[in-house]
């Protein structure tokens, strides 16, 4: 499998000089298995707009999408993702209504109605297809598992197997606090049991900074760090920068982390930046 983060921030999008290594664009992860390829698309934050505009070079006609939830910053860069205004592509959503909704009420003609936005929705290019699915399912040669999420109006999480690797997502998610839905600890342990990687929500990074937002649905680092020693996972990312943590402010923290982790954890653990690619 090869993995490319297209946006790791949360909330909403940034810019500036501060915000370069990390990047500024909310979530869009990138998913690439098999021979023939098959490509994944894990939500449309604005991380999504040059993701789609790299599918359209590269001739992809065929794509299939995965929604955590539709939360304004995992759904945004749908109106103009660059994709959907090509004939003869397909885009297919693959959904659990139960947790998510339906997303062609929320995604699709939800955000593509007046006055929200000027492009009809009968004017889009691309085909567009809804299937819904149950907790295990399998998209080409992709295993795909899905677990609520620990977060207001709920959600999924993914752990996505090909080939004996596995890659677990999950953003959004407040190992902290349990929301109506959400699973304990060792549920998700479980779920990431033995993972070659995990990509965790780690919005907030001290007590101090947690203790203000218990129940905002965003994870302290050092929860993470447990989930992922209990869990025997190989690699950790952290994920969903807050919109006001710098670069530096970033790199700092993970200089503090990875020296004071380094004998106690097993597995690597670094801060998930924009366009990073991992293959595994």
């Amino acid at each position: 499998m090869q993995i490319k983060c297209w946006g790791a921030r949360g909330s909403s999008p940034v810019s500036g000089k501060e915000f370069v290594r990390y990047g500024g664009s909310t979530t869009c992860i990138e998913v690439r298995a098999g021979n023939p390829e098959r490509i994944l698309m894990i939500d449309f934050g604005t991380g999504s707009l040059p993701m789609g505009r790299e599918l359209n070079r590269d001739n992809v006609s065929d794509l299939d999408v995965l929604i955590t939830h539709t939360h304004w910053d995992h759904i945004m860069g749908f109106p103009l993702f660059p994709y959907l205004f090509v004939p003869g592509n397909r885009l297919s959503f693959h959904y659990n209504s139960r947790y998510q909704g339906n997303p062609e009420k929320l995604v699709v003609q939800d955000m593509m109605a007046a006055p929200h936005f000027p492009v009809r929705l009968k004017d889009l290019s691309a085909d567009i297809e809804y299937n819904e699915v149950g907790s295990a399912f399998s998209i080409g040669p992709v295993k795909v598992r899905s677990i609520p999420l620990s977060h207001p109006n709920l959600g999924l999480g993914y752990s996505l197997e090909h080939k004996g690797r596995i890659f677990v997502f999950l953003t959004d998610n407040e190992l902290g606090f349990r929301h109506p839905g959400g699973k304990s600890l060792e549920e998700y342990a479980l779920f990431c049991r033995d993972a070659d990687l995990l990509i965790h929500d780690a919005e907030f990074f001290t007590p101090q900074e947690y203790k203000k937002t218990t129940g905002f649905g965003h994870s302290m680092a050092h929860h993470v760090l447990e989930l992922a020693r209990i869990a025997g996972v190989k690699s950790l990312g952290l994920f969903h920068h807050n919109r006001a943590r710098t670069d530096d402010q970033i790199d700092l923290f993970m200089k503090h982390l990875t020296g004071s982790a380094a004998s106690e954890f097993s597995f690597d653990i670094f801060a998930v930046s924009q366009e990073e690619v991992i293959h595994l």
